[in-house]
């Protein structure tokens, strides 16, 4: 038996290491597709007002300033559970409601705090934002964020 590692022994440990973590690799990340897929994501409740909300979130760019379920700036608060924060799930009408008196009237005008700015969204893309801020609180996010206050 030899003393040392050989060239042929390390290339073999290489090779089968190389291979087995790219199988692991490949196998973790079929799982998350799966999770994502049939745990985490509620696909009945993605209506098409949903994915417009979604397109209004994207198109006025509000993860430049907030944050949704970790992702995005921290310059304001977090939107994953807003919906939770405003009682949407005891009183849905006063929540949406709440949310968009919230909205429209932006910019408050306080002196030294942070300002959001209006979007001037009218009450189609209003209310496709609300459904989107609504179905993101209805997602298995592993209790994020970590304080109820966003």
């Amino acid at each position: 038996m030899a003393e040392g590692l050989t060239k042929s022994a390390a290339r073999n440990i290489f090779y089968g290491g190389s291979l087995f973590f790219f199988l692991l690799f490949a196998a973790l990340t079929a799982h998350s597709h799966w999770y994502m897929v049939s745990e985490s994501t509620d696909q009945a409740g993605l209506s098409e007002s949903v994915k417009h909300g979604k397109e209004v979130w994207e198109e006025n760019m509000c993860i430049n300033c907030h944050s949704i379920m970790g992702e995005g700036a921290y310059f304001a608060p977090e939107l994953a559970n807003v919906w939770t924060r405003y009682g949407g799930r005891e009183n849905p009408e006063a929540a949406r409601a709440g949310l968009a008196a919230w909205m429209r009237a932006q910019p408050l005008g306080a002196p030294g705090r942070r300002q959001m700015p209006q979007f001037d969204l009218d009450d189609e893309e209003m209310d496709a934002l609300i459904d989107f801020l609504q179905w993101t609180d209805g997602i298995d996010d592993q209790d994020w964020p970590p304080h109820p206050a966003g």
